[in-house]
Formats: structure tokens, sequence, C-alpha cells
């Protein structure tokens, strides 16, 4: 029996308004005669969600919603209702991670934004200069600097500025100025990144040449700067077709793939005529005899006198200067030195506010910090220079195996970055665990690949020292992290890791030492200087342990520590004193190297303070009056003097006389106090002959100048002191010298 169409509407349109249900008969039939009904299958039918079987869904029809429904019926199709998917739901704690992650995200969208506004607001500012310029209004020379808003009048002298005379003399209220600060503007750089070697390829497959690379997303501001500068040179370019308009603003549009380092701002010291070509080579051979060594920046095959002069003029004058600085030695400071200084300092000064396109300059910046007598600053500002040119990202570049094919250039920008980077990243760690500030830079990953740079076919003679400094100052690091927290208390773990520490060194000393070994024979100076660091390094790690840790109650562990610590300190005493190539060499020596001979000096003494008749006292001022005598014959006076001063009142405190020339010192009987110190029963006052011939004014020993661990109260702390060399040598000032390399006291 057919069924209509228009019935078919009928029932199902009565179907739709009232649920109808055919009870079965006896035969499991419906009241209809339908024909055998298909088999159903069991199980709960959805009320809701998916109310149509699956034969009606396929065929987009309406379906009654029962199992089994008339269509199916009438088909003989199984009807099958299939169950909703369940929707995921998400926990609360799910919930508030994710509403957490979103709000973050959005913090940094927000600060990406208001970045490019910024940039925008710059791109806006560059183009109405640049109209400004053209239509008349006058413009700078690169070396010269705009007058003030006072309309005060300058004078160029050699490049640099100074203030007039009437700038000079004081107001008349009485108050001086500031004193004249030599300068130089900085140079009509545009903001770009004049790095290392960028990356021109897209950084995924779906990026085109044409696109802003993702990587620039991390970013924003440093990739807009580039968009502006490019969006300024097509304004201030003149458009003298409509085919030309198009290809400057493809210039906007399309990324570039390097971007080519302008010439230089400033001349050198040799075309200012400031210093002669001969005497410039002279300090040029000076530097590079010794200087290179403690500092490992150059490659003296690669950093030529004619390849330095022509590059980069502000390391050109730096290194001038400090080599000035080394040929003067105990005498006057000659006026070449001046004009070098006076030159770099200027070019220095001129890079707080103008972007950086060359790598030299984080040279030239940290070369007037290791040589400076306080050199925190300069060596921050260097730290800044370098992450702004990517001199980070230079070795994880050159241990991609992964890159394409480099050019030797590009291969020789990327080891000479690395190099660069390493130096800063010892040198600044090196700083601040000796000056007590906190670590700044924290990223060891950047340093992670250095030992790449040995196998290198372009690495220089002194990358086998640069490198190990590195992993030494990890280890240096790690070490006062862990022991300084405990101000003295040194438990069962702390020794234990004071042993592991002590293992860890030697370990470092034999690998770093088989490196040398390749090329270098037993005797030679890098060998020595490496000796020398391991005894040190094992001295400073238990000055840092006994930090704070009281000599009057200190158990046998930490006495034996302390007696450790002496050992150390005596075979550096005698690395420096008995190998010739490395008296030799303290010349060239920066502050840190001296500071390593001086506080070793100085803790003995103290140690022959506490344990008198348990050191060799007459070993021990041999080594320190040796040392002395060495220090003050290469224009360290600082250092000898504190030496002097302290050796001084040991004598006078246990009652040793001064021994003559070539004689050793005599022991007279001495006279227990009580608390462990000899005394003789009239002390003398120290004389001119126990402090050598510097400073005359005896003024200077005052007990306000001397530093407390060097005082009488001060003399039981075996510790570090917690600001480091500021509190173990004489100031300065209080020595009597003016530091040279020092920047002029403005503020």
């Amino acid at each position: 029996m057919s069924l209509s169409p228009a019935s078919v509407s009928n029932s199902e349109s009565s179907a739709k308004r009232r649920r109808v249900s055919y009870p079965a008969n006896a035969n499991g039939s419906t009241g209809q005669d339908l024909g055998p009904a298909p088999p159903t299958p069991s199980g709960h039918i959805p009320r809701r969600g998916a109310r149509a079987c699956t034969a009606c869904r396929k065929g987009k029809n309406r379906c009654e919603g029962e199992s089994p429904c008339r269509r199916c019926q009438l088909s003989g199709t199984p009807c099958v209702f299939e169950k909703p998917e369940k929707k995921t739901s998400f926990s609360q704690g799910n919930a508030v991670e994710r509403v957490s992650r979103l709000e973050g995200q959005y913090l940094v969208i927000q600060s990406q934004v208001i970045g490019m506004q910024s940039s925008l607001d710059r791109i806006l500012s560059a183009l109405q200069s640049n109209e400004a310029i053209s239509g008349g209004q006058a413009s700078f020379p690169p070396n010269q600097a705009p007058r003030d808003f006072a309309s005060s009048s300058r004078s160029a002298v050699g490049g640099a500025y100074y203030p007039s005379s009437d700038e000079r003399s004081p107001p008349p209220g009485g108050q001086p100025r500031f004193p004249p600060l030599p300068g130089f503007a900085p140079p009509p750089h545009k903001y770009a990144t004049y790095g290392i070697v960028a990356s021109t390829a897209p950084s995924s497959e779906d990026e085109s040449e044409d696109t802003l690379p993702r990587a620039s997303l991390n970013a924003p501001i440093e990739a807009l700067q580039g968009l502006a500068n490019a969006a300024a040179e097509a304004a201030a370019a003149p458009l003298t077709s409509p085919r030309q308009g198009a290809s400057q603003f493809a210039l906007v549009k399309k990324r570039k793939r390097a971007e080519p380092i302008p010439r230089n701002a400033f001349p050198n010291v040799i075309d200012k005529g400031l210093v002669t070509d001969s005497e410039a080579r002279e300090l040029y051979h000076i530097f590079f005899s010794g200087c290179h060594l403690f500092i490992p920046l150059f490659d003296p095959a690669y950093d030529t006198y004619e390849g330095l002069r022509e590059r980069t003029p502000f390391c050109f004058d730096a290194v001038l200067a400090v080599a000035s600085k080394i040929r003067a030695g105990t005498g006057p400071l000659s006026p070449t030195f001046h004009r070098c200084l006076e030159e770099a300092q200027g070019i220095a000064r001129s890079t707080l506010f103008g972007p950086i396109v060359r790598k030299e300059a984080v040279q030239a910046m940290l070369l007037l910090a290791a040589w400076s007598t306080n050199g925190w600053l300069p060596s921050g500002h260097a730290m800044r220079m370098a992450l702004d040119l990517g001199l980070h990202r230079a070795l994880e570049k050159l241990a991609d195996g992964s890159a394409k094919q480099r050019t030797d250039e590009e291969e020789r920008d990327l080891v000479v970055s690395a190099r660069i980077w390493l130096c800063l990243y010892w040198f600044d760690h090196q700083m601040s665990l000796g000056t007590g500030r906190p670590i700044i830079l924290r990223d060891e990953s950047s340093v992670k690949h250095c030992r790449i740079l040995l196998t290198h076919p372009m690495a220089s003679p002194t990358d086998v020292r640069l490198i190990s400094q590195v992993e030494l100052i990890s280890q240096k690091t790690q070490i006062y992290e862990t022991l300084s927290p405990l101000n003295g208390q040194v438990s069962h773990s702390a020794l234990a890791f004071i042993r592991r520490a002590n293992t860890a060194l030697d370990k470092w000393w034999q690998d770093c030492d088989e490196l040398h070994r390749a090329t270098m024979d037993e005797e030679s100076l890098l060998r020595k200087i490496l000796a020398g660091e391991l005894y040190y390094a094992k001295l400073w790690l238990v000055c840092v342990a006994l930090r704070g840790a009281s000599w009057e109650k200190m158990p046998f562990e930490q006495r034996e520590l302390a007696f450790q610590a002496k050992e150390a300190a005596s075979n550096c005493l005698a690395t420096f004193l008995n190998s010739q190539s490395y008296r030799a060499a303290l010349r060239y020596a920066v502050h840190d190297s001296l500071v390593t001979a001086a506080f070793s000096a100085l803790f003995l003494l103290k140690m022959a303070n506490l344990f008198p008749g348990e050191v060799d006292l007459a070993g021990i001022q041999v080594q320190v009056e040796q040392l002395a005598q060495l220090l003050s014959e290469v224009a360290a006076e600082r250092y000898a003097l504190t030496l002097r001063l302290m050796l001084a009142n040991l004598r006078h405190k246990m009652g040793i006389p001064l021994s003559g020339p070539g004689q050793p010192p005599q022991q007279t009987p001495l006279i227990d106090n009580g608390n462990g110190f000899g005394q003789q029963a009239v002390q003398q006052p120290m004389s001119m002959d126990e402090l050598g011939p510097w400073p005359t004014d005896m003024s200077v020993f005052n007990h306000m100048n001397i530093p407390l661990w060097l005082q009488e109260a001060g003399l039981t702390d075996l510790g570090l002191p917690i600001n480091g060399s500021d509190g173990v040598l004489l100031p300065w000032a209080a020595a009597g010298w003016h530091p040279e390399m020092a920047m002029p006291e403005a503020w």
C-alpha cells in the first residue's frame, strides 16, 4: 500500500503535534499492518542535542524522534540515534590559569602597542625635521654640538667643546660651576640595527621576503625603528616619476637584508694632528706587548695598526691612551696620554645618547673600564652597548650548524663579536664579585658554547685564556651565591660544599692547563697566570665562607680552612715572585690582577697576627716586602703602600726590627698580652723607611682613612670584606694620588 506525499506530510504533521504510540498486538505488530519491524538498538535515546536518527539526518528529513521512527520503518532502514558529544568542561583551576595567561598576553600586547605608538611619533618627528631642514633651517656638523638654551658660547678645540670663560667663572653668589667637560655631540646616525650578521631568511616556510618576520614580534620597537628609517629615506628623496615613488614605497615595505655601517663620525688622534704616526706605532707595540694578555679582546693578526686606525678611531685612541699610561710607569704622564684619553673619553660620552654602530665601540669602552680606577660604570655601559648590537647572540649563531653558508667577512664578524661578548661577560661578573655589588647579567646560555671559539680557524692565541676565565667565573659565581648567605656559619653541609668546590677548581685548572699546554711551555706567562688564578680562587673560596666568622669562637673546622687559605695565599705570592715573565708583565696588569697579589699578601699578614707561633713570620715578611717593592716599580703605589703599612704594623706589634737591605727580618722576644697577640713593651712610630718614599704627608694615615678591614679591630676578620677591594686597599684620596684614568668628577 503506497502513501501519497500529502498523506505522509499530514501524518508527519500530526506526529509532530502529538506523539503517537502504536501498541503491539499479540503477533508483535502494531495497529497498522506495516510489515515486520526492523530490529531496534537498545540504549538511551537522547532527548536534546541529536533528535534525528542517522538516516534522517543524512537525508535532511524531519524525524519523529522515536525509536524506530516512521520513515525508517517504511524504508526498512535500521533506526540508529547517535549520542551527542559531551562538551569539554573546564575546571575552576584551568579557568583561572587561562584567564591569568590571557591577562599576561594582554599586558604584553599593551606594552608593544605603546612602543609602536612612540615609534610612530618618532617617524612623524623625523619626517617633520626633514621637511624643516629642506626648508632652510640650519643643521649642525657631526662633531659640533648645538648651542644650549642659554645661548652660551662654546669654543671648539680639536673636535671637543669647552665652556667659555664666562661659564668657567663663578657666579656672583660665589658657588663655583661644574668643571668643564670636553665632549662630542652624538654622531648623526639613524636608529637602526648595525649588529652582528642578521638573519635574512624568513622565519618559517609561510613567510616571504616582503613580510615582517615573526622574530621581530619579540622586539617591535627595534623593527619599527628600521621602518622609520626607511620611511624617512623615502620621504627625504625627491619624487621625479610615479615609478620612482612606487620604488620608494617598496623600499618602506620590503625588509632590508643588511644595514650598511656608516662612516666614522670622529677622526683619530693622528688625523687630528695630536699624535705623530711614529709615536702612535710605538704605543701600539707597547699595548700588544702585554696589555692584551690581561684583557683578551683582540687578535693581533686581525687587529693590526692599520686595521684599528681605519676601522675605529674610538678603540684606536683608547689603545694609545692605555699604552701611554703604561709607558709612563712611575714617571710623569706625557701630554700624549692626556690628548689620547681626552679624545677617547669624549667619544665615550657621545655614545650615551646615540645609536651604536660598531662593535669596536664596545672594545674601546671596555678598555677604558679595565684600566680605570673605577670601572663599574663604564663596564655597565659597555654591557648595554653590546646587548644593543646583539653580541650576546654571536656564539649561538657560530654553533648553529644548520645556518646558511656565510662569507669570510660574516664569519669574522661573528668570531669578533663572540670574543667581545665573552670578555665583557667575564669582566662584568669579575667586577661584581670584586666590589660586592649584585650581578646584573644572569643569562648563562649566552656563553654555553664558549669552547667553540678554540677550534675555530679564526681563533686568537689569547682565546684560551679567555675561555678559562669565563669557565672560572661561572664556578666563582656559584660559590658566592651558595656561601655568601651563610654569613660565616660554616656547617657540615657548607664544609662538604667547600671540599667539592676545591675539587672542581682543581679539575678546572687541569682542563684549562691542558688547553694551554698544547701551544705553550711550562714557564709561559699565560700558564703562570692560570696557576696564580687557581691559588687565588681557593683563597677567595675560604674568605667567602669565613665572612662574618668570629675568630675567638672559631671551631677546629674553620681553623683548618684558614690554614688551607694561608697555603693558597703563599702559593699565589710565590707564583708572582718566582716567575720572571709574570714579574715583567705586572706593568701591563689591570686592577683585578693587582688586587689578586695584594689581597694574598694581606691575608698572610692577618694570619701572622692571629697565629704568630704557627706560621713562618720571616718567610711571610720576605714575601710581602718583595711584592711591595715589585708593585712600587710598576706604578702600583696604592697597593704597595697598603702592604707596607700592614707590614710595619705587624713588625711594631711583634717587636720585629726593620732588617737591612738584603738581610732577613730579625725576631725579638715577644710579650704575650693575653689575647693571642705579641707586643713589644715600647713601640716606636712608623718611619719613612718602613713605608717607602710616599706619601710625603703622614696625615694620610688618619684612622678614618684606613679601611676597617685593615684596622686593629678588623685584624681578626679573615673573611672577604662586603665591599670587596674597596675594603682592602687604601682609598686613592687617602693615599695622596689622583686616578689618571678616571672620568672628570663633575657630579
